[in-house]
């Protein structure tokens, strides 16, 4: 391990003036003329390549930053994030609706005016009724945020107590006649156009089946439409032929004619390909030994961007030995972060965190209880604590299983937390499973994972984001594929707190994310999960690709960037 690490670090290095110098490129060619572009730049086949699908292709069901990227140019909802560089990407812009109404009833009430003329990927007409079934159709099919996202909607109570019969009645309202839908809501919501603003709340036909859709593609409004989807093999996505743009800043026409997303080749195959002309992308981060020689070879194709993301490890705190908080504190002070950071890339890739908030996001506050030194900041790992903690629980000798993605970090990872929960005594092992399956795998009450290597991605720039969605008692669902909660953690007071925040955000957000700061000090104390390092975001892109946009938002713009 000690040699790895040395040469990563002096990869790191390397890397430093190479990538990060590419980073400031990025949406240099939105100032120009797009009309002349769009003529110029538009037509063939981009390939883009991943280690294995993600899953179901429904965007009321997905929850993955693979998929979700791909949804920003498929489907549409009332709002949406704006499709355009770095922090601009945060902006709401109207989408299906013609714009963002002024709150009434003091924050409990929006009326949407849909905009006319809009078709399906099937040639039908969006009306108000798809805005109703849409959101009926989130709890009918417990997509993994309605119990959490959506839950203020008036009537959502009842949706949760019995989601085959959900009417929202007196929540959603619809005026066909006027076209416009008024959403009541039972109490202000200071982050309600966020979650109107992410792919769940997607707007679908109305004679959607309330399942999930799988591999089928369920028509959407976007410029492009999903023709073929095998997860095994590729999704070929081609333009919507009932596309007519109505807004570039939600959703612009795109440049390629043809996007063809392969699955199944592994990340040293996917970089060769690049180099040779063969894949223009690959969603998956770059094996550490290869980043010197993209970073010095190749460093006008490589674009490096920070990201409001952590890779954690969720410990299943319903099962032996992690539903003893001084086992989960105990894995907290043994992780060398340092380590896990080398393996990620250096410490120009990640850095080490012990907290769930990540840097420079809303209510984050430097804090770290489980270092050799307990402050602000992680130093250095405490065995000799975290032993002790092991012996005060009496669960040495214990099996324990890592659940991991099959992909060279993961796995990585994933080994390593294996050989920490070794040495403090444990009969570990590591499995890992396709990325395909391994997110909803780890979710599932029913398969018994014990401890996983996770990542979460921001939905949008708010606390509740991350402490919430993955810690609430609303986000943990036994046995389903959508249980968000993976440690299964469920804390009554903590949540009650968390309600508190949100509240307190609609009038005063200062207040509010002092709040969370203090949530998120309280939740480590509990140590539901291992926070390891917060990442940056490394894409790698053939030659032929040209216009390259990264938004804080969704990433990589994909079809605003136009192949040669």
């Amino acid at each position: 391990m000690s040699a790895t690490l040395q040469r990563l670090k002096i990869t790191s290095t390397l890397l430093a003036a190479g990538l990060l110098a590419q980073t400031a490129l990025a949406g240099v060619a939105s100032a120009q003329d797009r009309k002349s572009l769009l003529e110029e730049h538009s037509g063939g086949t981009m390939i883009l390549s991943a280690v294995s699908a993600a899953g179901t292709i429904d965007p009321q069901v997905n929850y993955t930053a693979e998929f979700w990227q791909i949804f920003q140019m498929t489907y549409d909802g009332l709002v949406k994030f704006k499709q355009a560089s770095r922090s601009e990407g945060f902006e709401i812009v109207p989408d299906l609706a013609e714009a963002i109404p002024e709150p009434q009833d003091g924050g409990k009430t929006y009326v949407f005016k849909l905009r006319k003329g809009i078709k399906f990927a099937d040639g039908s007409d969006v009306t108000t009724k798809d805005v109703v079934a849409s959101f009926q159709r989130i709890f009918k099919i417990h997509g993994p945020t309605s119990g959490s996202f959506y839950n203020n909607i008036v009537g959502a109570d009842k949706c949760l107590a019995d989601a085959e019969n959900c009417t929202l009645d007196g929540g959603i309202v619809a005026d066909e006649d006027a076209g416009t839908i008024s959403f009541h809501l039972m109490q202000p919501d200071s982050e309600f156009f966020d979650k109107l603003a992410v792919p769940h709340a997607t707007i679908l036909p109305a004679g959607t089946p309330a399942t999930d859709a799988g591999t089928s593609f369920i028509p959407g409004t976007g410029a492009y439409m999903i023709e073929s989807y095998d997860p095994n093999d590729k999704m070929v996505l081609k333009r919507n032929p009932h596309f007519e743009e109505w807004s570039v800043e939600a959703q612009p026409q795109g440049f390629p004619d043809e996007i063809v997303y392969r699955f199944g080749m592994k990340e040293e195959s996917a970089i060769n390909a690049i180099q040779n002309g063969q894949v223009d992308w690959m969603f998956d981060p770059p094996p550490a030994d290869r980043l010197n020689e993209l970073g010095t070879q190749y460093a006008d194709q490589v674009h490096v961007n920070p990201l409001a993301a952590f890779w954690y490890a969720p410990m299943n705190t319903n099962l032996a030995p992690f539903d003893n908080v001084k086992v989960r504190q105990a894995v907290n002070f043994a992780i060398d972060r340092n380590a896990l950071v080398n393996i990620y890339g250096g410490p120009v890739l990640a850095q080490p965190t012990c907290q769930i908030l990540p840097p420079d996001f809303p209510g984050h506050v430097d804090s770290c209880l489980y270092s050799k030194d307990p402050g602000t900041s992680w130093s250095a790992p405490d065995m000799e604590k975290a032993k002790q903690l092991v012996e005060e629980s009496g669960t040495a000798g214990q099996k324990v299983t890592v659940v991991a993605e099959d992909t060279a970090t993961s796995r990585a990872v994933g080994t390593y937390l294996q050989s920490v929960l070794s040495e403090l005594g444990y009969n570990a092992t590591m499995q890992a499973i396709s990325p395909n399956i391994q997110f909803t795998y780890i979710q599932n009450t029913d398969n018994k994972v014990q401890i996983s290597v996770s990542q979460w991605f921001m939905d949008y720039p708010q606390a509740s984001n991350f402490l919430n969605v993955l810690l609430s008692c609303a986000s943990f669902t036994p046995g389903s594929d959508s249980s968000i909660n993976i440690a299964g953690y469920c804390n009554k007071d903590l949540d009650k707190q968390m309600a508190d925040a949100m509240q307190t955000a609609v009038t005063d957000p200062d207040a509010a994310n002092e709040m969370w700061a203090k949530l998120d000090k309280a939740f480590m104390e509990q140590a539901p999960v291992a926070p390891l390092f917060t990442p940056k975001n490394v894409d790698f892109t053939s030659k032929r690709v040209g216009n390259f946009i990264f938004s804080n938002q969704f990433r990589w713009v994909i079809d605003q960037s136009w192949v040669q």
